[in-house]
């Protein structure tokens, strides 16, 4: 099994997971992201602010509006919502997709006695708590109309640091797996290497700064936009550790059963 066959099955499973992360998205995102528009233009919220298209690029599927000088839609809503959330969840699959494969080629044979469809679900699994889900439950993402166009820059470094201590302490705690495992066998160094990443985590999402600038913004609507944010990106995970779980898996087998083909005919 060699990196370039599993990153060409990582992209396929990619563009799988993003097909499918759209409709998610679509149905489950686009209504509140409207909602959050018919807010902002309402004039509601108190934080409000023409700039937040920019705001937590971090999360894939959601799409936002953007505004000329003269407020006018610089690309129509339809457009954003449809082709544009097509196009922005397909790139980011493919993307992610090839990512998880490497990731996936590297971890062969060096995660016990994984078989290759193993460590890749469990790859993948690992990417989508520290690059997906602690990130957003320290700083979920926000429909527009809501956050000081102020803080939008201290606001991006400060995810970018949680995500970054987030991944750096998941591939520490491998590490710290792989040390363990022989002396304090499977159960017992996954569980010690699991409370280390805990930890490290909540300390840090204690001690890195609070965002709350939602202002008068209709806490329902929010509740929507980040429940449909964080089904889209679930969608884009679970579905990329499915399908590329299953197609690592399924040429495993077809090189094993070649192998002992072979293995076989040299023996005659």
């Amino acid at each position: 099994m060699t990196p370039r066959n599993l990153l060409v099955r990582g992209l396929l499973a990619g563009l799988i997971a993003g097909i499918l992360t759209f409709a998610v998205a679509y149905i489950a995102g686009e209504p509140s992201v409207d909602a959050a528009i018919q807010v902002e233009a309402a004039g509601e919220p108190a934080a409000h602010s023409h700039d937040d298209s920019t705001e937590h690029t971090h999360e894939e599927g959601a799409t936002e509006h953007s505004h000329d000088e003269e407020g006018g839609t610089a690309v129509s809503r339809q457009t954003q919502s449809t082709w544009g959330l097509l196009t922005a969840t397909v790139a980011t699959g493919i993307a992610l997709g090839g990512i998880v494969a490497l990731a996936a080629a590297f971890a062969l044979g060096r995660i016990g006695r994984l078989r290759p469809s193993q460590s890749t679900a469990l790859v993948t699994a690992l990417g989508f708590v520290s690059v997906a889900l602690v990130p957003f439950l320290k700083y979920p993402a926000t429909p527009p109309a809501v956050g000081n166009a102020d803080t939008i820059g201290d606001r991006t470094v400060q995810y970018f640091v949680m995500l970054a201590i987030s991944v750096i302490t998941m591939i520490a705690v491998v590490v710290l797996f792989r040390a363990l495992v022989g002396r304090l066998g499977t159960y017992t160094a996954a569980i010690v290497s699991a409370a280390t990443y805990l930890g490290v985590v909540i300390l840090a999402g204690q001690l890195m700064p609070t965002v709350n600038e939602i202002g008068d913004f209709p806490a329902d609507t929010l509740w929507y936009f980040r429940r449909g944010s964080l089904m889209t990106l679930a969608t884009l995970w679970g579905t990329l550790g499915i399908a590329l779980t299953g197609l690592i898996g399924t040429l495993h087998t077809q090189e094993s059963l070649t192998a002992a083909r072979k293995d076989l005919a040299a023996s005659l």
